[in-house]
């Protein structure tokens, strides 16, 4: 994946805000609650998810790194690239207005979310920076499209370190709708809403993964 798959993650993350503020919206409100160290609260909360966020990419990138050991290393690389690529059109397609093209990957992470929720309890209702960080740890696995999307970008980084700096891109892109939800939700709203903003963006991103899928394409001699 070349280096405009950060910008490309970044964007996402960053004008896929209604997505995020939908799944993360109620516990960032919780969070704006009586608490008086309420921007201490926000930041260990998003830096427990972002980092959560950077471990899955850094066993994402190590487990696509690993993967082209085998034999035939050429065409597991090849379908990797080819993955990543395609999920980049369906981030796309989804800024473009196309929300359900994500739908099938939540549905996947529903198992492992099963087993996590629980957890999340002990954290509930979160007064204190020692229980809004380790809550923003375990919600970072929370069932996410754009998460999981994000992660087959993650495969083709090549490397585990690679692998967690792609995650963190995208997760820095989803910091401000969720840092600042409650307090200027309705001017970054109106930004990131606006249909021109979203259009561009999501034709840049698609066009990232359309670049990808012919650039491979011409590689195979397809093209």
């Amino acid at each position: 994946m070349p280096d405009s798959g950060y910008l490309a993650l970044f964007l996402v993350g960053l004008l896929g805000g209604t997505h995020c503020v939908g799944m993360c919206g109620g516990i960032v409100g919780a969070l704006s609650m009586g608490a008086p160290a309420r921007w201490s609260m926000h930041l260990a909360y998003n830096g427990g998810r972002i980092l959560s966020y950077g471990a899955a990419g850094a066993v994402a990138g190590a487990l696509g790194a690993a993967s082209l050991g085998l034999e035939g290393q050429v065409p597991v690389r090849l379908l990797l690239y080819f993955f990543a690529n395609l999920m980049l059109v369906a981030m796309g397609f989804y800024l473009l207005g196309v929300t359900r093209v994500l739908a099938f990957t939540e549905r996947a992470g529903q198992t492992l979310w099963r087993r996590v929720q629980p957890l999340t309890r002990r954290f509930l209702p979160a007064r204190t920076i020692a229980q809004a960080f380790p809550l923003g740890l375990l919600w970072g696995w929370l069932p996410c499209g754009l998460v999981y999307s994000a992660l087959a970008s993650a495969l083709t980084a090549g490397s585990a370190g690679r692998g967690a700096m792609m995650m963190l891109a995208f997760g820095l892109g989803t910091l401000p709708n969720l840092l600042l939800a409650g307090i200027f939700l309705a001017r970054l709203n109106e930004f990131v809403h606006r249909s021109v903003i979203r259009t561009l963006s999501g034709l840049l991103v698609l066009g990232f993964g359309l670049y990808g899928l012919f650039a491979l394409l011409r590689l195979m001699g397809w093209l």
